[in-house]
């Protein structure tokens, strides 16, 4: 059974999902669909509308770990993530705890989560992208494909573009991105609009950290995970997860 559902798969009412499943994806449709208050990131919501997009769902398990099962569904999407469409990015949703945390421990998840996932990856981290996230060409790598990795939660006010009731992960190849910078005069005047959208949508300024892919001072990993004012990790916490694991032995 796939662990993946395109739009037509959560509007069946015939599927045997669970109510929270549907609860998920009808908060984030609304959240694509919203045309008064217009989600920032216009290639997302042009991928939601296309019905490129892909979701998976996390439970909260004492027989799978959280990384366990992310692990499974990002593996299915990396095999087929082309044939979704030239907008495709893959949306997460984890089953809620009972009570929200605040921001800082949901990074710390968050970290926790790539960190432990990176653990159970089968391949290689690819030749061509260092291994270390203070480089500004580092980015997360699973099963030999490129991601941008999104992360939204509950404990986020001011930044709405980084909210969303239950915990979520959008994660985009970095081959959609490369299609999209293929046409330079359409990514440039997208650039400006979304911006625009931003300040309309969320409360406070745009993040100091959010820059462009491989420019001077941009570090990929701060844009993961904005925290709900303008200050930022020091240090890649997805780095110091990787020092703290035990080595494989020969």
């Amino acid at each position: 059974m796939s662990l993946l559902f395109s739009s037509t798969d959560m509007e069946n009412g015939e599927l045997p999902l669970d109510l929270w499943q549907r609860d998920a994806y009808r908060l984030f449709s609304a959240k694509m669909s919203d045309r008064e208050a217009r989600f920032p990131c216009i290639p997302a919501t042009q991928a939601y509308a296309l019905g490129h997009l892909r979701y998976g769902f996390v439970f909260r398990s004492k027989y799978l770990s959280l990384a366990e099962q992310l692990s499974a569904i990002v593996t299915e999407y990396g095999a087929s993530s082309r044939s979704f469409g030239d907008f495709s990015s893959l949306v997460i949703f984890f089953e809620k705890e009972k009570e929200v945390k605040d921001v800082l421990t949901y990074e710390k998840s968050f970290w926790n989560l790539l960190s432990e996932m990176r653990t159970l990856d089968t391949e290689s981290w690819p030749a061509d992208i260092p291994e270390d996230p203070e480089n500004p060409l580092w980015e997360y790598c699973y099963n030999d494909e490129r991601y941008f990795v999104y992360c939204g939660t509950p404990a986020h006010i001011s930044r709405q573009s980084r909210h969303f009731p239950y915990l979520m992960l959008a994660m985009t190849p970095r081959w959609v991105l490369d299609l999209w910078n293929e046409q330079p005069q359409r990514a440039a005047a997208i650039g400006p609009r979304i911006r625009a959208r931003l300040a309309a949508y969320d409360t406070i300024p745009a993040h100091p950290e959010l820059k462009q892919y491989g420019a001077e001072g941009n570090l990929e990993y701060k844009q993961y995970f904005l925290r709900d004012d303008d200050t930022a990790p020091s240090k890649c916490p997805f780095l110091r997860s990787l020092l703290q694991q035990p080595q494989a032995k020969e």
